[in-house]
Formats: structure tokens, sequence, C-alpha cells
């Protein structure tokens, strides 16, 4: 039997699909812009049929019927990054967060710390070989897709066909089901005040040198700090994600990968958000390989391209330099992601960058403004960057060069990058907890 035959032999509707998940199971669920929109949709219907599966997943981009409290009983979420579509059942209870590197969440399955039984993916149709590619979410899929026991396929005529680590043969495929819908888009939302987000990035800018590889994180700031490198040569791209701003530097004549000293001329990532413009970008262009990310993501990889620059965001940083990004006090918010793995491996870069970036304030529900500099983190706060880790930290008001400074003028330089309005009030807290 050929590869044609034996895929059309496995051609099945997405209710038929599912019925192959069994009770008391453990599914891997692809995410972000490539959750696969009809099989989920048909393991909703088919839930009550079921009890105690556990779905396990990251970040995910759209609807979320599956965390709904009808689900108690059948359906139960295992997340490592809590996304906006799941943060409520988390919080009430109803979904768990397993807390781990993104670099490790992979090896979960591999080394059988999380058995699985059934992987549902989303994948491009074949190539003249049989091979589908995993699209536009490689890193945190082929290997769980790999681990699991049974594999259920979405092959969608419009998921992009990207190269690299990235590929699947129809002879894994169990179960395989035809589809047609474009991917969600994901624009990077602005956060908050756009000035305040411009002037963080100018700042990020000039920290950037020539030659550098760099990894963004997901958000407003690391794109808005592609417009500001207009002027740079030879820029580089490592990183977890990248969307839609890598396309302009690149026809820009600015990101040319030459001067990587890992993978020189390529952009190397785990997955990719943004937009239509995007997906149709990286259809087929050998300028970009997507990879497993536990390799994308291992610090002692990223360590390998010198003048390695990662931008993350925050939460709260207290005086000491700790950054909090996955919760608010006790209340989970989303993870760890990959901003341990890529300020890490950026710190034991030659002439590396790592970059924590946040507005210096927030806006509460009540309408209240609270600083984002704190003196404590809030009871319950998770660590996430520690402050032996930290380096630099970015925001509208200037850069705190933490590494390598003693408490007091670690303080200080927070002090002098926070909101001016509680300035005061911070130096007041650091002088009572002998900081200052």
């Amino acid at each position: 039997m050929n590869w044609i035959e034996r895929y059309r032999s496995r051609v099945v509707s997405a209710t038929e699909a599912v019925q192959a998940i069994q009770s008391n199971q453990r599914v891997f669920m692809t995410g972000n812009v490539s959750v696969p929109q009809k099989l989920l949709q048909a393991l909703v219907a088919y839930a009550p049929n079921l009890q105690n599966v556990e779905l396990v997943h990251a970040l995910t981009v759209g609807p979320a019927d599956y965390v709904g409290p009808e689900m108690s009983g059948h359906l139960r979420v295992n997340t490592v990054f809590i996304s906006s579509n799941t943060r409520k059942a988390v919080q009430e209870g109803r979904a768990d967060f397993t807390p781990v590197l993104l670099s490790e969440f992979p090896l979960l399955f591999k080394r059988g710390i999380l058995p699985l039984d059934v992987a549902l993916i989303h994948v491009s149709p074949p190539d003249e070989h049989g091979f589908c590619s995993l699209g536009v979410e490689v890193g945190l899929t082929k290997t769980p897709a790999e681990s699991a026991r049974l594999i259920i396929a979405e092959v969608n005529e419009q998921m992009p066909r990207t190269l690299g680590d990235s590929f699947i043969h129809i002879s894994r495929l169990n179960y395989i089901v035809p589809v047609n819908y474009p991917l969600p888009e994901l624009p990077m939302a602005e956060e908050g005040n756009t000035e305040v987000v411009e002037r963080i990035a100018s700042y990020i800018a000039e920290l950037i040198p020539d030659g550098a590889t760099m990894q963004m994180g997901i958000g407003a700031i690391p794109d808005a700090v592609l417009r500001y490198l207009k002027s740079k040569r030879d820029l580089g791209i490592h990183t977890e994600l990248f969307s839609d701003g890598v396309i302009d530097l690149v026809e820009a004549g600015v990101l040319t990968n030459a001067r990587k000293t890992l993978h020189p001329g390529k952009i190397i990532a785990g997955f990719i958000l943004g937009t239509r413009r995007l997906y149709e970008w990286v259809h087929d262009n050998p300028l970009i390989e997507l990879h497993r990310t536990e390799y994308v993501n291992d610090p002692f990889v990223i360590a390998q391209n010198e003048r390695m620059v990662a931008i993350n965001s925050a939460i709260e940083v207290d005086l000491t330099g700790q950054v909090c990004a996955d919760s608010i006090g006790t209340k989970l918010y989303s993870g760890v992601g990959g901003q341990l793995d890529f300020i890490y491996g950026a710190s034991r870069s030659k002439g590396g960058v790592p970059i924590i970036a946040l507005p210096s304030t927030t806006t509460l529900r009540d309408g209240s403004v609270v600083s984002r500099i704190v003196p404590m983190l809030k009871p319950g706060a998770g660590v996430v960057t520690t402050r032996n880790h930290v380096h630099y930290v970015v925001t509208e008001y200037g850069v705190a060069h933490l590494y390598g400074k003693t408490i007091r003028q670690r303080a200080q330089q927070l002090i002098n990058i926070a909101h001016p309005d509680f300035r005061d009030e911070l130096r007041k807290k650091a002088e009572e907890l002998h900081y200052l």
C-alpha cells in the first residue's frame, strides 16, 4: 500500500475520530493558533460519553467550551500556560495548571512523566513524499505527538507548510480529518498607553547592537521594538515565537541573520502568532526553520548565539530585582513560558543582553493606578526570573542595569525608572527595609 492509499484509508469525520478517545486517558492538544478546531468541537460534543479525560496543552487561541462547568467529570484541562480563555477555569479550580519551563514541557511526555494516550494535532496537506508539516506550531507539538500511542490529525488545506524539524509522515497518523478553514489571526495587541509602549521600545532598541540575535516574547512591547531597529545591521532571530513585525525588517534588509553564530542565515523559532500576511509569508519559506521547543528554548543552545538579546515582560518587579510574570499574588494568571530559558541563555551569551520590560504603572479595575515597581512582590506571587538572573529592567522612564549591583544600588536604580508619582513612597519603603 503506497502512502496515498494509506492516507485515504485513514480519513474519517471529526465525530468518528474523537470516539477513539476513552475514559481515563490523557490527551495532548496542539495550541496557539493551531488549535484543531473541528476536532475540539467534536470532542466537546462527545464529552458526556467520557469520564476523567485529561486534556493537556499550552496557550490556546479561540473558543474554550472544553473548560466550561458542564465539562466537569468528563474533560479536565491541564495547562502549562494559562491563556485568557482558560484563566477563569484555572482560578476557580475547574482546570489545572502545571508550572514548568517551556523548554522542558515536551520532555514531560518524552520522559514518561506525563504518559500520553492520544495527541490531537493540526497539519498541512502532505507533500509528494507523504510528509505533512506541523505548520505554525512545531515547537510544542512534535515531541508530544511522537510520544502518544494514537495520533488524530486535522489536515487543513490552509495550514502553511513550514520548514525545519517540522514534518510528520502520514504513516504516523492513525486518524485523518480533512478540513479547510483559515487559521485564527492574532495581531500583537496594544498594551495600554501606546506612548508608553513606544518609549519603552525606544530604550530597548538602544541596547541592541548590530549583529544581535533576538528573542521577542508575546505582546506590544517586543513587537514595537522591531519598528525602532531600521538603522541596525545584520540582525538575526532565534526565538520561541515571532509575529508580523519580522517581515518588514527582513524586507528592509535589516534582518539578514548573516552574523548569527548558530544557524546563520536562518530565522529559528518554535511557533508563529500573527495575521494571514504572516502565515502566507512563512509558507515554504526557506529563510525560516521551526524546531522543537526543547531545542529552541534550551538556555545552552540559546547561549551559542553571540550578542543574544532576550526581551520579556513582567507583571511586577520588586526593589531587589525579583520578577513576577505568572501570577497576581496568589491568583494564577499566565505561566513561566520561555522567559527564564531566554533570560538565562542570553546572560550566558557572549555580549548577551537579557531584558525585562514593563510599563511603570497599571490601572486596576476600580480605576486606581498602582506602581509595577514595588517594594516587595505581593504575597504568593511567583518569581519567574530570580534577582540572581536579572540584568536589565526597562520602563518608559529608562533602563536599570542590575547585574552585579548591590541591593542598595538596585533599589536606587529601580526607583529611578519607576513612575515619578511613586518614587517617594518607594524610597521610604526601601529605607524601612534597609535597602537604602
